[in-house]
């Protein structure tokens, strides 16, 4: 099969998927508190000299710290899409979507719950679903991938030119 992996590319897939769980697992650690973005927002703004109201600067810090979910859960599922099964066809694969979509959620569970021991942290099922719907979103970037090639392909099979 073509699309078939040796097992070091399995392997390396692998470590940069628990790679990436390590470091979703790590800012969720004391450092990388809100008071630790907050300085470093406020850092930044101060470097490029921009002036903002305490308002709107929690609103942008908020902002900054939903996005970096939607950063880690959206690389995340897709390193889970990504890695190779026995299966592997490189089509579209709606169950190991969903089976990624619920990898992706129940890691957001595990982390939520870390936090709770965490000094500085606090777990929210607001997040837990902010990280899920991110996944299921990150879904649709192998399944457009997978129908734009399927339209090229038709596309040049009807226009009589070799596929």
């Amino acid at each position: 099969m073509e699309n078939e992996l040796t097992k070091p590319a399995v392997i390396l897939r692998w470590a940069i998927t628990l790679g990436w769980a390590a470091l979703i697992f790590s800012l969720s650690t004391e450092t990388y508190t809100a008071d630790f973005t907050g300085r470093l927002l406020a850092g930044t703004f101060h470097w490029l000299h921009i002036h903002v109201s305490r308002g709107v600067f929690r609103l942008l810090h908020a902002m900054l710290r939903k996005l970096a979910h939607l950063t880690e859960y959206r690389v995340f599922a897709l390193l889970l899409y990504g890695l190779p099964s026995k299966k592997s066809s490189g089509h579209w694969q709606p169950r190991r979507a969903v089976y990624c979509i619920l990898g992706a959620a129940l890691y957001s569970l595990t982390d939520e719950f870390h936090q709770l021991f965490v000094p500085g942290r606090h777990a929210s099922l607001l997040d837990c679903g902010i990280d899920t719907v991110v996944a299921a979103i990150a879904m649709l970037i192998p399944y457009a991938q997978e129908r734009i090639s399927f339209l090229k392909s038709s596309k040049t099979s009807r226009q009589g030119h070799p596929v």
